[in-house]
């Protein structure tokens, strides 16, 4: 399919994992990608996968924690493939996994930072784009640990994605009549190292979950993309402030 031909596509946190594998989805269908991150090495070998299967790429360095940096990748965007139509904002970390009264407030200024304003400064320049220029879409990357599951030693990321699924509707209704559709996908455990534990193989992470959730494994970064692009299609005209959860049953 070539769903995305002829849209430039912004996607944050685009060196490793589901963030990577969100980019080149798009690319695959026509879509000029723009991969953001801090490390422009990840960066580089994102836009590399891309360009080597016929795709359309640019790599722009920015931390989500820093307006101006977002300002420029917004402008980067616009300069390099002539407008902003979908943004994916999925950067995000996870520190502080420790019980809730031994977490830093280093750890918790952190994680809070990263995943909620850092989200929320990117859609504030995302849209400020979009509403002068006939809308667009938003999606961004929650978690189910948050708004639908809890765990233990996990309080500050759990905080911080259960505010990014409030967010997410709440801007979602703020701005529908301006044109711009926002969601969000809350993965599980996905095939991505942020779901390993310390010291875990990908094996040793395959065994733990045939156990823990319904389907017994985690989901494929590529599952999780699929969501992504679906809510980002014109498919899913009607679809706003939803957020879609893809875990495996985990929260079923």
């Amino acid at each position: 399919m070539n769903r995305f031909t002829g849209k430039t596509v912004l996607v944050t946190g685009a060196g490793s994992g589901l963030g990577r594998a969100i980019a080149l989805a798009f690319a695959t269908e026509g879509a000029s990608v723009v991969a953001a991150g801090r490390t422009a090495a990840s960066l580089d070998e994102t836009v590399g996968l891309i360009e080597a299967t016929g795709g359309t790429a640019t790599a722009v360095t920015a931390d989500v924690t820093d307006s101006s940096q977002l300002q420029n990748l917004i402008r980067e965007s616009v300069t390099r493939f002539g407008g902003l139509d979908i943004a994916v904002n999925n950067a995000g970390i996870l520190r502080g996994t420790v019980p809730v009264g031994e977490v830093s407030e280093e750890d918790w200024d952190a994680v809070l930072r990263t995943n909620v304003t850092g989200v929320w400064l990117a859609m504030k320049h995302e849209i400020a784009h979009m509403r002068e220029n006939g809308g667009g879409s938003i999606v961004n990357i929650s978690s189910n640990l948050g708004a639908h599951v809890r765990m233990p030693n996990l309080a500050a990321y759990i905080t911080s994605k259960a505010a990014v699924s409030a967010l997410t509707r709440a801007a979602a209704l703020d701005h529908i009549h301006q044109g711009i559709r926002i969601n969000a996908v809350s993965p599980g455990a996905s095939d991505a190292p942020m779901s390993l534990r310390p010291g875990e193989t990908e094996a040793d992470r395959a065994e733990r979950v045939k156990t823990q959730n319904p389907l017994g494994r985690v989901a494929e970064a590529e599952e999780v993309a699929a969501a992504v692009l679906y809510l980002a299609s014109p498919a899913a005209g009607a679809v706003v402030g939803a957020d879609l959860v893809i875990d495996s049953g985990s929260s079923a």
